[in-house]
């Protein structure tokens, strides 16, 4: 399996799954300026990472990755504990963060794609900086009375929640008083798996 991403990005996820996962892969990265040139459009029409080929097979956006990812290795448990709502759970929340926070997101790091004024992006970038806040607010209470968003164990959920809180940090959204996701963070930092992704992505 190859990966291609940027540093930091949403295939962050993606590649930390793959050392769970813990089977022969490499990666490329790839430049952000290179996103939108004929050689990655070729592979992505979208101009997005992550991507991920597996022999023949190309498979695009985040979500899908990390579901075929923990296909590839269902004694982990990935994808819940095998029951219908063990599953639905995970997918609930990975779905929140890719659909809701992901999005939200886009209006930060790049306001200036949706409005034209300057005073119109600020103020676009300051709504959505509340709104992450409120997102994030409910992820803090779901994390309440378990370390990972679906139970006790870790699934592709939790590395997508890992990879939107650095970006949180990056950009100074607001989750002050949010412990939860705090000691959430902690616990992502001491991954053996999220510590190779991160160094090997010079993070």
């Amino acid at each position: 399996m190859k990966l291609y991403y940027m540093p930091g990005a949403c295939s962050l996820a993606a590649h930390i799954v793959l050392e769970w996962v813990g089977k022969p892969y490499e990666t490329q990265a790839i430049a952000r300026d290179a996103l939108k040139q004929p050689e990655f459009l070729s592979i992505n029409p979208m101009g997005a990472v992550p991507v991920l080929t597996d022999g023949d097979y190309t498979l695009t956006q985040n979500a899908s990755i990390l579901e075929y990812l923990a296909e590839q290795a269902p004694q982990l448990n990935l994808l819940g504990d095998g029951t219908a709502q063990s599953r639905a759970e995970v997918r609930r929340w990975l779905g929140f963060i890719n659909s809701d926070l992901h999005r939200t997101f886009s209006l930060v790091f790049g306001p200036q794609r949706f409005v034209a004024s300057e005073a119109a992006q600020k103020e676009l970038s300051t709504s959505a900086a509340a709104i992450l806040r409120n997102l994030f607010t409910i992820l803090n209470t779901q994390l309440a009375d378990k370390p990972y968003l679906a139970g006790k164990a870790p699934t592709i959920a939790d590395p997508y929640l890992y990879v939107v809180l650095r970006w949180a940090k990056a950009k100074n959204i607001d989750l002050s008083g949010l412990n939860n996701l705090t000691e959430f963070s902690s616990r992502m930092d001491a991954d053996k798996g999220v510590q190779a992704a991160l160094k090997a992505e010079g993070l």
